[in-house]
C-alpha cells in the first residue's frame, strides 16, 4: 500500500492518527524507530533545522521538497505529511510543488490560504488570499497528482484571526468542494471553538498541536472524541531537543567538561546504528579483501 493509501484508509476507517513533527533527519529515524505509521513534515521547523531561519516565505520550493524528500527516505515505510506552505508562489508554481512532492513519495500535501509569501499561522502578520484564489490552488493540485491514488491534499485556512470562526469554515467548505480530501483549521483558540469547528466541516479534520502556539494542547482520545481524523505535533521534538541542547551547551560552558549526572546523551553506539553504520560495518566486511590486496 502506498503512503497516500494508508492515510485515506485511516480516514476512511476514522482511525485517529498522530502525526510528530520531525525538524531534522536524527528525529526522523527516531520517530520510525520507536513506529510512528504517520509522520509530518513541517515548513517552519525544516527551515530552522536547515538554514536557521523564521518560516516567513523565505526557504524556495527547491530546497523545500529536497528536504521533503529525504524526510521521506529516510523514514519509509512511514507517511509523511508535507507542508508545502502557499505552493511557493502562482497557480503555475503549485502545479510543480504538486508534482514534485508527489515524486519525492509523500502521503499528502498540505496547501494553506495565506498570500506568498507567508506567515507561521502561530505568528503575527499573516494576509490572506481570496477564497476564489486558494481554491484555484486545490483545483491545480488535484489536477497535477498523478491520479486519485496521488497525495491526499489538506487544506489549511487562518482565517480565523482576520475573518472569524464562521467565515473560516466557509472557506474549508468550498476547499472540500474543490477536490481537498482533509480540512485543517488553523490556530484555533480552546477545545469549545475545536469542537464547534469540527462538528461544522464537511471533511476529515486535522488538529494542529503546536507546543508554545495559539491552540490548547489536547490529548488524542479527547481530540477523536472531538471529531478530529488525526493531529500533528510540529513543534514538540524541535523545542525538547533545543532545550537539551541548551541545557547541555550550558553544563558544557560552566565546567569545560561533556560528563554531567543531570545530563543524559544518547548512547553513541545506538546511535550508529540509527544512521546506518551497521550496513557500513557489513558491507566494508564483504569487500575487505579486496581493500586488503590494494594495502
Amino acid at each position: 500500500m502506498n503512503p497516500a493509501s494508508t492515510l485515506r484508509q485511516a480516514l476512511a476507517e476514522k482511525q485517529f492518527f498522530v502525526a510528530p513533527g520531525m525538524h531534522d533527519m536524527i528525529t526522523a529515524k527516531l520517530a520510525a524507530r520507536i513506529g510512528f505509521r504517520f509522520g509530518y513534515g513541517s515548513g517552519y521547523w525544516l527551515v530552522a533545522s536547515a538554514f536557521g531561519l523564521p518560516d516567513a516565505g523565505i526557504a524556495t520550493y527547491s530546497q523545500m521538497v529536497e528536504r521533503v524528500g529525504t524526510l521521506v527516505e529516510v523514514t519509509s515505510p512511514m507517511a509523511i505529511i508535507a507542508d508545502a506552505d502557499t505552493g511557493y508562489g502562482g497557480l503555475l508554481n503549485v502545479r510543480q510543488t504538486m508534482r514534485g512532492y508527489e515524486k519525492a513519495g509523500v502521503a499528502a500535501i498540505q496547501l494553506e490560504d495565506q498570500e506568498f509569501p507567508k506567515r507561521c499561522g502561530h505568528t503575527k502578520g499573516k494576509r490572506l488570499v481570496s477564497t476564489e484564489e486558494m481554491v484555484a490552488r486545490i483545483t491545480v493540485a488535484c489536477e497535477s497528482r498523478s491520479g486519485p491514488d496521488g497525495p491526499v491534499i489538506i487544506a489549511r485556512s487562518d482565517a480565523k484571526q482576520s475573518e472569524g470562526t464562521d467565515a473560516m469554515l466557509r472557506r474549508l467548505e468550498a476547499y472540500a468542494k474543490a477536490g481537498a480530501e482533509m480540512l485543517f483549521p488553523e490556530a484555533l483558540a480552546d477545545e469549545e471553538e475545536m469542537a464547534y469547528v469540527a462538528a461544522r466541516l464537511p471533511a476529515p479534520a486535522l488538529a494542529n498541536m503546536a507546543d508554545g502556539g495559539s491552540t490548547r494542547i489536547l490529548p488524542a482520545a479527547r481530540l477523536a472524541e472531538i471529531g478530529y481524523g488525526g493531529a500533528i505535533f510540529p513543534a514538540m521534538t524541535a523545542l525538547a531537543s533545543a532545550a537539551a541542547s541548551e541545557r547541555a551547551l550550558t553544563r558544557l560552558k560552566e565546567t569545560g567538561t561533556s560528563l554531567h549526572g543531570d545530563v543524559p546523551l544518547y548512547s553513541f553506539d545506538e546511535f550508529c546504528q540509527l544512521i546506518g553504520f551497521d550496513d557500513v560495518y557489513a558491507f566494508d566486511a564483504r569487500f575487505a579483501h579486496v581493500y586488503g590486496k590494494n594495502a
